[in-house]
C-alpha cells in the first residue's frame, strides 16, 4: 500500500482546521500568521498556503487591511444547508438505485471499508472528506442528474465543516459506521424508498446533532 506523504502546508492547515473545528480557535478571532508560524515551528509561506486552502473550505475569510480570520459557525446557517442536502441526496439515490450494477456495490463496499478504517484510526479528515464524498458518490453515481450533483456537490463543500464537527465533538464517529452499513444494505436490496428515507434521516440527524453542539458552544461563549 502506498504510504501518504504529507506536505508541510498540509500539516500545518490540519493543525489550524483542528483549532477551529475545536473551538479552540474561536469564530471572528484573528489568524495571525507570524504567531501560528513560530508556534507550528514552520516559515509563514506554509501557513499562508494553509490558510487559503483553509479559506477555500470556508473556515478562513480574508479582509482587505485585516488579513485571516476564523470564520464563524452558524447554528442558524445549518439548516437551510442540511435541509437542502436531505432532499438533494435523496433525490439523486432515487434515481440512482434501480441502475446500481454489483460492481458499482462492491466499489461502494470497498471505499466504506476503507472510510471505517480511517475513522477506527481517528483519521476524521479523510473520514469526512474525500472517503466519505466517495462513498455518497457511488451510490449517486447511476443518477443521471448532473445539475442536481453539481449542487450536491457544493452544499456538501459548504456543510464539511459542521460534519467534521459532529464527528469530533458530537458523537457522529460512533454512529456514522453503522447507518452507512443500513443504508448500503438498502441500496443493495433495490428498497427505494426506504433507502432514500434513511438518508434523510441520516442527514437530519446530524443536523439536529450539530446544532444543539453549535448552541452549547455559541452559549459558553457569551
Amino acid at each position: 500500500m502506498a504510504i501518504e506523504h504529507k506536505t508541510r502546508t498540509q500539516l500545518v492547515a490540519e493543525a489550524i482546521r483542528e483549532k477551529i473545528l475545536t473551538g479552540e480557535i474561536k469564530g471572528g478571532e484573528p489568524l495571525r500568521q507570524a504567531a501560528l508560524a513560530s508556534e507550528l515551528n514552520v516559515s509563514r509561506i506554509p501557513v499562508r498556503e494553509a490558510l487559503l486552502q483553509l479559506e477555500a473550505e470556508g473556515l478562513v475569510h480574508f479582509e482587505a487591511h485585516k488579513g485571516a480570520t476564523a470564520t464563524q459557525l452558524s447554528a442558524a446557517q445549518i439548516d437551510e444547508i442540511f435541509d437542502l442536502r436531505a432532499l438533494l441526496e435523496a433525490e439523486l439515490l432515487s434515481h440512482s438505485i434501480a441502475h446500481l450494477s454489483e460492481q458499482d456495490l462492491a466499489e461502494a463496499e470497498h471505499i466504506l471499508s476503507q472510510l471505517e478504517t480511517a475513522m477506527n484510526a481517528g483519521d476524521t479528515h479523510s473520514a469526512t472528506g474525500d472517503l466519505n464524498s466517495r462513498f455518497h458518490a457511488k451510490l449517486y453515481s447511476r443518477a443521471e442528474r448532473p445539475q442536481t450533483r453539481e449542487l450536491v456537490d457544493m452544499y456538501c463543500k459548504n456543510s464539511e465543516r459542521y460534519v467534521r464537527m459532529h464527528i469530533l465533538l458530537a458523537g457522529g464517529l460512533t454512529t456514522a459506521p453503522e447507518e452507512h452499513r443500513t443504508l448500503l444494505e438498502l441500496c443493495r436490496t433495490k428498497k427505494t424508498r426506504k433507502a432514500c428515507d434513511f438518508l434523510k434521516k441520516h442527514i437530519v440527524e446530524a443536523k439536529n446533532d450539530i446544532k444543539k453542539l453549535l448552541i452549547k458552544i455559541e452559549h459558553e461563549q457569551r
